[in-house]
């Protein structure tokens, strides 16, 4: 009796099912892709046959970004535009669009900031370059992208907000608020372009280690790497989710407090206290 032994079925691994899908995506723009979650999702959506457009305002930074996404395959394009500079995305974008058109926009580019010692408000103007930044910077990122992608009646806008959006963070205001708006208009807009073709993730990752989370001073519970970071966001832009919030147990808690008495709430989370070191 000769006895035959079957072959198991080979199951790929989740990440390269989660990379399977993603390949609908062949034209990616990135910002704030020099540090942090942009600098690892840089190299996460890198493949062979790729076109990438990589945007920080840090130009060593952004090199090696792109050369870690060239060596996974990737052809890669990076430029060291502000996106508080209107124009000069409008310019960047329309061109890189005209030559790769653009399947998937990553608006990324984000800054924090907090009180002043002592819980003073924040300095002067601080709030006002936080809205140049991440809200404004987040219109400069995808609006030029708008008109060709409903004319080809497809695409996926990826906007990074953050639980500090869901619920604003009494020592980051501006920040909280900035990115309160980036959710609000990604929410609207996602429901305006499902008639034209366009799908719209709004993005809210709690702690991530990164140069930004190294300035905050203060309890950050379930902080997570940034390409674990990374994975969460690639696995949620693949199955097309319209929102994609991690971690769910600090997201429970906001959503929790979110339902409390206002004076419950405010007491809840000054737990979080936390100080915000300036800039380098």
């Amino acid at each position: 009796m000769i006895a035959r032994q079957l072959a198991r079925p080979t199951i790929p691994a989740a990440g390269a099912i989660r990379r399977k899908a993603m390949t609908k995506y062949q034209s990616i723009v990135l910002t704030g892709a020099s540090s942090g979650i942009g600098r690892a999702l840089a190299e996460a959506v890198a493949a062979r046959g790729r076109h990438l457009l990589l945007i920080a305002r840090n130009e060593d930074r952004l090199a090696e970004a792109a050369t870690a996404a060239q060596a996974r395959g990737a052809e890669v394009e990076t430029a060291t535009v502000d996106v508080t500079d209107r124009a000069g995305m409008l310019q960047l974008l329309r061109d890189f669009d005209g030559r790769h058109p653009v399947d998937l926009i990553l608006a990324n580019a984000g800054v924090s900031a907090g009180l002043e010692p002592g819980q003073m408000p924040e300095a002067e103007g601080v709030s006002y370059r936080l809205a140049q930044i991440n809200y404004l910077g987040m219109l400069n990122s995808v609006e030029p992208l708008l008109p060709a992608m409903i004319a080809r009646g497809r695409g996926r806008i990826a906007l990074m907000a953050s639980l500090a959006g869901l619920r604003p963070h009494p020592d980051m205001p501006s920040y909280s608020a900035t990115k309160a708006a980036v959710r609000a208009w990604g929410t609207a807009m996602r429901g305006a372009m499902r008639s034209h073709g366009i799908g719209v993730t709004v993005i809210n990752p709690g702690f991530v280690t990164s140069p930004m989370a190294n300035r905050h001073h203060g309890f950050k519970p379930f902080e997570i790497p940034a390409d674990a970071a990374a994975e969460r966001i690639l696995h949620g832009l693949a199955e097309d989710k319209p929102l994609i919030t991690f971690p769910w147990p600090l997201a429970l808690l906001i959503w929790l407090g979110n339902r409390m008495p206002p004076g419950l709430s405010d007491l809840a989370v000054k737990g979080f206290r936390a100080d915000i070191a300036p800039e380098d």
